[in-house]
């Protein structure tokens, strides 16, 4: 009989302790005596939020797949999701339930500025890795103080000045209208373009802050073409982007329309909207369109539409959100396999601080993930794109987001 010497080893150590003494952390449980690697995430399935949950069934479909084809390092992924409605009290709740019930290793992916920011101190006091928030927040840049937790995506403020940055190259001294969500990532993008306008800033003719749980924004829409804005930053959530969109076809308002990167989803967006009434649309990209035909012998979305067919058949090809899933999880999966039969903890930290030129297979060319000790920013890449009334298409070349409108010494260290 073929002995397995991890599974012994664990057993022995048990033995060994006292009686009610907890297991070192160095030997995780889950991945070693069970052979399973067990991931907590937390999700927005319901609420105002809901279509950002997306992401989580994409990732719990990746996961599926992994495990279809042996697993991660011959062990077997176990991804546990709950939903928050994006609520941080419940995201609170349930990550304790993930971590204290479920006896997750980590938790990844989770979705949301406010709601991770609850839980950040939690995990951080207990050395649990928050990797990969699906937030453009800084604060998942903040090794030194926190460093347990990490973001994926372009910062929100970065963004910001990559519209600031176009308006001032394109359309210098028009007037500018701002709609923007009064939250943390309402705030930061709108912070942002204010940062990369500079002095021009005055340009800003009007902003409204709205909720996320709007049903509509006519009155707002109505007030900011009252201002005389030629250019409107759509700053908000897939939702309201929608309303927004079909109320300035309605009133026959056609502003060069800037549109956040989390809502340039066709399927949530653009779609509810108004395909037609969205020809122009601008917005930034730092993942390959599953619409756009020149995508189609492309291995890696081949790769990825036979997934969607096959693991998350529910799911719609033209939501972006199942795209940036994808990516996460492609990228969770990476620093597994860099783990080894290292699965502790420090050492998983270890390996998502040193990501080097990984190249996700939905990720725009030219754009790699690289991370450090001291660069908590998987993605600082992105580029302009522009609505079609089909696609996304390009516009110009990649930009380093993270020092667009300013200087190395603002990025955290």
């Amino acid at each position: 009989m073929r002995l397995n010497l991890k599974k012994i080893a664990a057993m022995l150590l048990l033995v060994a302790l006292p009686s009610g003494a907890p297991m070192a952390e160095e030997v995780p449980a889950a991945a070693v005596a069970d052979n399973e690697i067990r991931i907590g995430n937390v999700m927005p399935y319901t609420g105002p939020l809901a279509a950002f949950g997306s992401i989580g069934r994409a990732e719990a479909a990746y996961f599926d797949m992994v495990n279809e084809h042996g697993g991660i390092n011959g062990r077997t992924v176990r991804f546990i999701s709950y939903d928050d409605s994006a609520d941080p009290v419940t995201t609170r709740e349930q990550t304790r339930k993930l971590v204290e019930t479920d006896k997750v290793w980590l938790m990844f992916g989770s979705f949301g500025t406010p709601q991770n920011l609850a839980v950040r101190p939690y995990l951080n006091e207990r050395k649990i890795p928050q990797l990969f928030i699906a937030s453009g927040d800084e604060e998942w840049s903040r090794p030194k103080s926190f460093p347990w937790t990490m973001g994926f995506p372009p910062t929100f403020r970065a963004e910001g000045r990559i519209y600031a940055n176009y308006i001032q190259a394109s359309y210098a001294e028009r007037r500018i209208a701002v709609l923007w969500q009064n939250d943390q990532f309402g705030r930061d993008m709108f912070r942002g373009l204010q940062e990369g306008l500079g002095d021009t800033a005055r340009m800003i003719v009007s902003d409204i802050a709205v909720d996320g749980s709007e049903k509509s924004v006519d009155a707002q829409i109505d007030v900011l073409q009252s201002s005389g804005a030629e250019i409107v930053l759509l700053d908000v959530a897939p939702p309201i982007a929608a309303l927004a969109i079909r109320r300035m076809n309605d009133i026959g308002w056609h502003p060069v329309l800037l549109l956040d990167n989390a809502s340039a989803s066709i399927a949530n967006a653009l779609r509810p909207g108004g395909l037609e009434n969205s020809i122009g649309v601008i917005s930034t990209a730092f993942l390959k369109d599953a619409s756009d035909p020149a995508w189609k012998d492309d291995a890696g979305m081949k790769a990825w539409s036979a997934f969607m067919d096959k693991y998350y058949p529910d799911g719609d090809k033209a939501d972006s959100n199942a795209v940036f899933g994808y990516a996460a999880a492609e990228t969770m999966a990476q620093v597994l396999r860099q783990c080894g039969d290292d699965l502790s903890r420090e050492n998983i930290m270890h390996q998502a601080a040193s990501l080097n030129h990984f190249q996700s297979s939905v990720v725009l060319p030219g754009i790699a993930i690289n991370t450090g000790p001291s660069d908590y920013r998987p993605i600082e890449q992105m580029r302009l794109v522009q609505f079609d009334g089909y696609t996304w298409q390009p516009i110009g070349e990649v930009i380093e987001s993270a020092f667009v409108g300013t200087t190395g010494q603002d990025r955290p260290n």
